[in-house]
């Protein structure tokens, strides 16, 4: 089967393509931005990618077109599918039909970590055997790549609220119908499609509704959004999970292991040290597991401590899952590391949401010391961004850093001025990418870590970056 996708470069869509090509199906796509990571990714699994979106890329016409969200009425070749009567799907619902089906899904929501939290359980079970299918908005370094069909009947899914396609407004999870599922958190996001948080909460409980009553929902205690969604009905098993800093008592029976007695809370994961790259987990008051790696902050130990959980449900020991961690190399764009040079660290990070950048800065700033400082690079590029809705957040989102530089992306209505003004640290606008790398070549010195955030290509900001720093200290070690 000739299958096209609409949108090819988005993270979903771009993980669906693997996976139908992998079933054997002939994948071409079209996309209006074509970058890396995604269409390295896709040219490597010998997917023919378009740039834009013509007609004549529908000739002759596919079996089947795969429509991405980001598509609308007007785009010529959506005019050109409707007219011809092409059959069509979105990708949501093609991914239940053709994939899912007959599967255990372990679906991963909520605002944020959904990509971390998804590649961490991927990987849990993968270390333990069994081999499961995923598919994730980013590329796990474990596996390099974004999706796979797996060999068992258990597939991990990162599960958005955002709408499936333009003729079907349900959030694509509602389609997953999991077994397991992890509701991580709930913020308002995504302002050009929800009016309020309460229009994401009633998505969210529409995903509670699919999900058995032999089912687990795993949800972070205490976090009242969440805990509204669940006051709607909830039809399955629930386990609560927490996070604590670390304890002034390491000893047996300290106040955090009482604390996880209580029956409504029965995963705490507690750090041992202030960077949160070793920590403790109890299940029902008692210590099952340690994990001991290399990322950093509190988020990434809630999105360890959820895999864990959800692990367990399909029968992976939380002492098991903890080794996995241990071995576990993170995501492209997740703090990662582009280049280290003459001392001078850049970084690239997909964070993109006031919450975001404030526990990204939080978890670099745990791990340096006092005397090294932070340059924030952050393009406010998401819809909702663009909207402007999370306007009074940015300033006191980059309080951790020392320095903050705002880009203004074509496309967003309006001015960062107020956000320098509000800003408690030194901040400045740029409009272009080249002047901005020329001033952070002005500002950065050795010790320095450029922390570059945005949900998109960003110009190519990273490699500009790199290439900069190469010039500026050609003698360098790396």
């Amino acid at each position: 089967m000739h299958i096209h996708i609409l949108g090819i470069c988005g993270t979903f869509m771009g993980s669906l393509a693997v996976l139908a090509k992998s079933m054997g199906h002939r994948v071409t796509g079209s996309d209006q931005n074509v970058y890396p990571p995604m269409s390295t990714q896709l040219e490597e699994q010998g997917i023919e990618l378009w740039q834009g979106y013509d007609p004549e890329q529908l000739q002759p016409a596919p079996d089947m077109v795969v429509v991405g969200n980001a598509m609308s009425r007007g785009n010529a070749a959506v005019e050109y599918m409707l007219d011809k009567g092409l059959p069509y799907r979105s990708g949501p619902q093609w991914l239940a039909e053709n994939v899912l089906q007959g599967r255990w899904v372990l679906a991963v929501a909520g605002t944020h970590g959904k990509t971390s939290t998804s590649s961490m359980l991927a990987w849990i079970l993968e270390f333990a055997g069994m081999s499961p299918g995923y598919l994730i908005g980013g590329v796990p370094g474990n596996f390099g790549l974004s999706a796979r069909l797996g060999d068992t009947p258990f597939f991990v899914i990162e599960a958005d609220e955002y709408d499936s396609a333009f003729f079907d407004k349900r959030s694509k999870f509602v389609h997953y119908q999991p077994r397991t599922a992890i509701l991580n958190n709930l913020e308002f996001d995504h302002a050009d499609i929800f009016d309020d948080l309460a229009a994401i909460q009633r998505q969210f409980h529409h995903l509670v509704r699919t999900i058995p009553a032999t089912g687990l929902i795993l949800h972070p205690a205490n976090e009242p959004a969440m805990d509204e969604v669940l006051a709607m009905g909830c039809w399955s098993q629930q386990q609560a999970m927490s996070i604590g800093a670390r304890s002034e008592s390491e000893s047996s029976g300290s106040a955090d292991e009482q604390y996880c007695n209580e029956e409504s809370e029965p995963w705490r994961a507690v750090a041992l040290r202030d960077d949160s790259c070793s920590f403790k987990v109890l299940f029902e008051g008692e210590q099952v597991a340690e994990v001991q790696w290399d990322l950093l902050g509190e988020h990434n130990m809630a999105n360890a401590l959820a895999a864990i959980a959800a692990a367990r449900h399909v029968g992976v020991v939380p002492e098991i899952a903890a080794q996995a961690l241990g071995q576990f190399k993170g995501i492209k764009r997740r703090m990662e590391r582009v280049c280290c040079i003459n001392g001078v660290h850049v970084y690239d990070d997909f964070a993109h949401h006031p919450t975001a950048i404030e526990t990204t800065l939080k978890g670099l700033r745990a791990n340096i010391s006092d005397k090294e400082r932070i340059l924030a690079v952050i393009e406010p590029r998401s819809n909702t961004m663009r909207l402007g809705v999370h306007r009074p957040r940015l300033a006191p989102s980059t309080i951790l850093a020392d320095r903050a530089y705002w880009f203004q992306p074509e496309g967003v209505d309006w001015e960062l001025a107020d956000v320098i003004q509000d800003s408690a640290i030194p901040a400045q606008i740029a409009s272009d990418v080249d002047s901005l790398v020329h001033q952070l070549m002005l500002d950065s010195r050795p010790g320095d870590h450029i922390l570059v955030m945005s949900n998109g290509g960003f110009g190519g900001i990273h490699h500009k970056l790199k290439c900069a720093l190469e010039a500026r200290y050609p003698n360098h070690d790396e």
